[in-house]
């Protein structure tokens, strides 16, 4: 069990979020995975995604989640398929959840580059089933 941000560092985690607009329709679904490499109490979690790009050129990218240690549950052993580039992980450590809700509409219906959108992660507490 994780008492401590730093229990995580080096923890190979698979990471479903959902994203819902401001009326709490679902707008899509997306799964990472990825391995710890920073833990700040005020910048969050910072999680090196895996890749299966071939190109020693491309850096893998990092992906930052909230220092919330509640949605972190023990993962079940197992390969696992993430949605981001059909990346395939082995028995990661954890399974993690969010849900992240829109919190401005658009002043528009078509999104502009560059604008500022506004969402707010929420934890999911409840153990994850994996179907």
């Amino acid at each position: 069990m994780l008492k401590t941000l730093e229990d995580t560092l080096q923890k190979t985690c698979l990471i479903g979020l959902s994203y819902f607009d401001i009326d709490g329709k679902e707008l899509k679904k997306q799964l990472l995975a990825g391995t710890v490499t920073a833990v700040d109490a005020e910048m969050g979690i910072t999680i090196k995604l895996l890749s299966d790009n071939k190109d020693d050129q491309k850096k893998d990218a990092n992906f930052i989640i909230p220092a919330t240690l509640s949605c972190w549950f023990t993962a079940p052993k197992g390969e696992f398929h993430t949605s981001h580039e059909q990346v395939k992980i082995k028995d990661p450590d954890y399974l993690v959840t969010w849900d992240i809700y829109q919190t401005k509409k658009p002043e528009d219906s078509k999104a502009q580059e560059g604008v500022q959108q506004w969402w707010k992660w929420y934890p999911r507490t409840q153990d994850p089933q994996v179907n």
